[in-house]
């Protein structure tokens, strides 16, 4: 019989959000007194309890985090441990083999499967694992053995740079942890191949989480002019170009995510078809503009710019800026696609931003499709910082 867990005592009422299908408890919701968190060691598991001692659940705590708890099982007799971590991911995997027919998507999806602090990406036979918290990282061999228990991987890499692991007081490092990786990593979505880089990439080396929206995007840029902002290594601007876009010009910092980049067109035989100009989005617009450039479809797909509330009046701001200048550039009659995934710019906000922007150039904007996170990063509905994609595809017409 496995030893009782220590107690998290919640104050009066503080329990109420768990009940109604939250995972998180905040630092502040804790009776101290009763459990004071700094005598809990992070990443350790807990019973968390109600303010009368009725048990909620097991989890597990970080008292150096304001989310100090998270909640991994409502019923107490489970624990995270490799046989939770095997059943969810086979939980998780039954979704993704319902939705997708290759093995390329998001495996796990945090909170969103009921495994929160950790994510982890398919890419055939290799898997990229994100842990996020210091009670998932207490279990790491754990889930490494869960994993190759469920899918017999030829590789696990753990891309544990994530800044989320500072608030937790974690460590920053990469690592193959099993297996060899192979000389290059190929994806294949929408008709279009990619080498990614799972190692030096950004986040994962890929961003599943737009595969749909780029679907939808293919529709519109059949014989047409296109403008790719924020490219990184190609996802929107290569699967255009596959689509039959009869120009693609792509905008993007970074000299190695264009590098790899032209190597994606050539691995779709696209030669010259796909051009990258190398430089700041905002900067790359207005020279654009000054040109006299002008695209039947623009995209953009910008990072975060509100990543902390306090940051939404300047992010708001941003994007503003970047949709009304991508409206500069784009020809009467053309296609805006536009996408945030910033939490905190809400759906209804994105979309103002469209009206605000087409009405500052003078246009009118017709939403004509909405997009979202697809089905491997599905959306826990007590956590609405899970529901954080969007995305619109507008025709933008004379006044």
């Amino acid at each position: 019989m496995s030893q009782a867990l220590p107690p998290l005592r919640l104050k009066k009422n503080e329990e109420r959000r768990l009940r109604a299908g939250h995972l998180w408890v905040y630092s502040n919701e804790v009776d101290i007194r009763q459990t004071p968190l700094k005598d809990l060691e992070p990443g350790s598991a807990v019973s968390i309890e109600d303010a009368r001692g009725h048990p909620i659940g097991s989890g597990y705590v970080n008292p150096h985090s304001l989310i100090c708890a998270r909640l991994v099982s409502r019923d107490p007799k489970y624990r995270l441990d490799k046989s939770l971590l095997v059943h969810r991911i086979n939980i998780a995997l039954s979704l993704r083999d319902t939705a997708f027919g290759a093995p390329c998507y998001r495996l796990v999806h945090g909170e969103g499967d009921n495994l929160p602090g950790l994510v982890v990406d398919r890419f055939g036979e290799v898997l990229v694992v994100q842990i996020t918290t210091a009670g998932m990282e207490r279990h790491r061999g754990d889930v490494v053995e869960a994993l190759q228990k469920v899918l017999k991987p030829a590789a696990i890499v753990l891309r544990n740079d994530s800044p989320a692991r500072q608030q937790e007081g974690l460590d920053s490092y990469v690592d193959t942890t099993h297996g060899t990786l192979p000389e290059e990593l190929l994806i294949e979505e929408n008709g279009a191949r990619f080498a990614i880089d799972p190692l030096r990439g950004q986040k994962t080396g890929w961003f599943f989480d737009h595969r749909m929206n780029r679907a939808r995007m293919q529709q519109y840029v059949k014989d047409q002019r296109v403008l790719d902002v924020f490219s990184y290594i190609g996802g929107w601007g290569i699967e255009a170009a596959v689509a039959g876009a009869s120009e693609v010009l792509c905008v993007e910092a970074s000299q190695g995510a264009i590098d790899r980049l032209h190597h994606n067109a050539d691995l779709n035989g696209l030669g010259n078809g796909v051009a990258s100009l190398r430089g700041d989005a905002f900067e790359a617009l207005k020279s654009l503009r000054q040109a006299r450039e002008r695209f039947d479809v623009v995209i953009v797909d910008p990072p975060a710019f509100i990543k902390r509330k306090k940051d939404f009046k300047q992010g708001l701001n941003a994007y503003h800026r970047l949709n009304q200048m991508a409206l500069q550039v784009l020809n009467r009659g053309g296609y805006l696609i536009s996408a945030s995934c910033s939490w905190h710019l809400k759906h209804e906000q994105l979309r103002d931003t469209i009206l605000k922007a087409s009405r500052h150039v003078d246009r009118a904007a017709q939403i004509v499709e909405q997009g979202h996170q697809g089905p491997d990063h599905p959306v826990h509905p007590a956590i609405p910082e899970t529901d954080y994609l969007k995305a619109f595809i507008a025709r933008v017409l004379a006044s």
